[in-house]
């Protein structure tokens, strides 16, 4: 057996990664918890953004999900706060894929003010598909919220990204695709180890994974210390990945992050498990979005 098992396991690993489609990064760049306060590399204007998604572009980002601040570094819906992030991205003619979110903090719980950016010019949007805890609030989202949010996306030509938090939110999505609320193909967002939510464990995962509509496509984030055991676990389960300060402040125990640091880390990981990187192109073609 000792004498062909390691060629075996191998050749048998390679069968396996050629099989998967090419890894889609997402750079959550700025989240609504970040500060300059807590990390200084935390880009907050139209401008520190940009630069941080150009700056991702070049290392293999095809995503970037994007939050408002306002003037005083307060997150917010404001359409108008949204706009300048996108007419920035615009005017340097940056061919990512635009992925706005449309969470729970950053104003009044209501579809008009949540969903108030989803008329302007981009391609994704974040859509929570239940209610679950934050450490300190509930991230609610009521039957009617969900339906409004999605009944606009679609009407503005805006794909969901369905962000579940837990196992029963995948649930409800199948609900919601036989009520025709949610159209196929969906895509999802595994949202591993907010604190209140579900665990960033590789068992959870790989059952969140299986139990997706059929013909589904799914990106992983993992919180804190579930970044990498999260993100690993992803690229070898054939999902895609999620990065960025929203999701994590620290590299690793005291050493602090940036955005361009952990885009590497993803970078490194999948080139030891042998996943190529999607182009914008490629990760356009792999969620069914139109061609820039």
């Amino acid at each position: 057996m000792s004498g062909w098992s390691a060629p075996f396991s191998s050749a048998l690993r390679n069968w396996f990664i050629n099989k998967m489609e090419k890894l889609i990064i997402t750079l959550a760049l700025t989240g609504n918890v970040p500060t300059k306060a807590l990390n200084e590399s935390t880009p907050m204007t139209p401008e520190e953004i940009a630069d941080q998604i150009e700056e991702g572009m070049e290392q293999g980002v095809s995503i970037a999900h994007l939050h408002a601040r306002d003037e005083n570094g307060e997150p917010t819906h404001s359409r108008a706060c949204f706009e300048a992030i996108l007419n920035e991205i615009q005017r340097r003619s940056l061919n990512v894929i635009t992925q706005c979110s449309t969470g729970a903090r950053g104003g009044e719980n209501t579809p008009e003010c949540r969903g108030q950016m989803l008329d302007l010019p981009f391609e994704m949007a974040s859509l929570s598909a239940g209610s679950s805890n934050f450490p300190d609030s509930v991230n609610a989202n009521s039957p009617r919220l969900i339906a409004a949010l999605a009944e606009k996306m679609y009407a503005n030509g805006i794909k969901p990204e369905i962000e579940a938090f837990d196992s029963a939110m995948i649930t409800n999505t199948s609900y919601l695709l036989k009520k025709g609320i949610l159209k196929s193909p969906l895509h999802f967002n595994m949202v591993m180890n907010v604190p209140g939510s579900i665990a960033g464990s590789i068992k959870n995962l790989l059952f969140m994974s299986e139990i997706i509509p059929p013909g589904s496509t799914w990106t992983v984030c993992g919180i804190g210390s579930a970044q990498v055991p999260m993100l690993t676990a992803g690229i070898l389960l054939g999902g895609h990945v999620r990065t960025g300060l929203e999701d994590t402040l620290s590299l690793r125990k005291g050493v602090p992050a940036t955005n361009r640091t952990l885009v590497e880390r993803v970078l490194r990981i999948a080139g030891e498990l042998g996943r190529e990187i999607a182009s914008p192109a490629e990760a356009r073609e792999i969620l069914g979005l139109k061609a820039k």
